[in-house]
């Protein structure tokens, strides 16, 4: 079998009485038509608390989540829920599979170039993600998101909001700042060490994920095309 397993990621499965409209909702992109996609849980002031893809199974959906944030993702919507009569529960019988070519499942919704992904059974550990996702600048997880703003998390370059979906929790700052196109601070992964502007750091890859303002992006990020055109939007 080949080594294609993202053991760090979990799925929350959720079922019953229209799971996708209570998802709707919530999260940042829209739902309501072809998934996967990612999408962000956020706090009414538009902060990021969560970020997930999105996937479909019949009527249920199943949350693609960083694993250590699972349980405190699903308690979180179980907040959210009342009285809706829907599951949420740890789907331990599927695993997020990843592989940088292929033509095996889906491309990831953020950005093609991070190749394809797909659920199924578990098999060995993939090798290489991290990086892989870093050096074409992409940011996940709460060590690296947690407690920004959702636009400066350039969510709407890697397809994570949707505008015209109608509300979602923490929407109202969000669109502000989109309606003002002005998203003073981002995210940004540079060679090297990040300093104090730096979120988190991998020194076995020699690379940091630093929230630097827009006008001050430093020599080392690491700027892709996508990336290039909302700093110069």
């Amino acid at each position: 079998m080949d080594a294609t397993t993202l053991t760090d990621r979990a799925l929350l499965r959720l079922s019953g009485q229209d799971a996708r409209g209570f998802i709707q909702g919530l999260v940042t992109s829209d739902v309501a038509g072809e998934l996967p996609v990612w999408a962000g849980l956020l706090t009414p002031q538009g902060k990021c608390l969560f970020d997930f893809i999105v996937w479909a199974d019949g009527d249920d959906l199943l949350l693609d989540c960083e694993a250590e944030a699972a349980k405190d993702l699903a308690k979180r919507l179980t907040i959210y829920r009342l009285r809706r009569p829907i599951r949420i529960e740890r789907e331990d019988g599927l695993a997020v599979h990843w592989s940088p070519t292929g033509e095996s499942g889906s491309s990831d919704p953020r950005l093609p170039e991070l190749g394809r992904r797909w659920l199924g059974l578990a098999g060995e550990s993939a090798a290489g993600w991290r990086e892989h996702r870093l050096r074409l600048g992409v940011c996940e997880g709460r060590a690296e998101l947690g407690d920004l703003l959702w636009l400066e998390c350039n969510a709407a370059e890697l397809n994570g909001v949707s505008f015209n979906k109608g509300c979602f929790v923490g929407q109202e700052n969000t669109a502000r700042m989109n309606w003002r196109q002005k998203v003073n601070r981002r995210l940004v992964v540079i060679e090297g060490d990040g300093g104090a502007r730096t979120r988190i750091a991998y020194p076995e890859l020699g690379l940091s994920v630093v929230h630097v303002r827009a006008d001050d992006i430093p020599e080392a990020a690491i700027v892709p095309s996508w990336l290039k055109a909302g700093l110069q939007a």
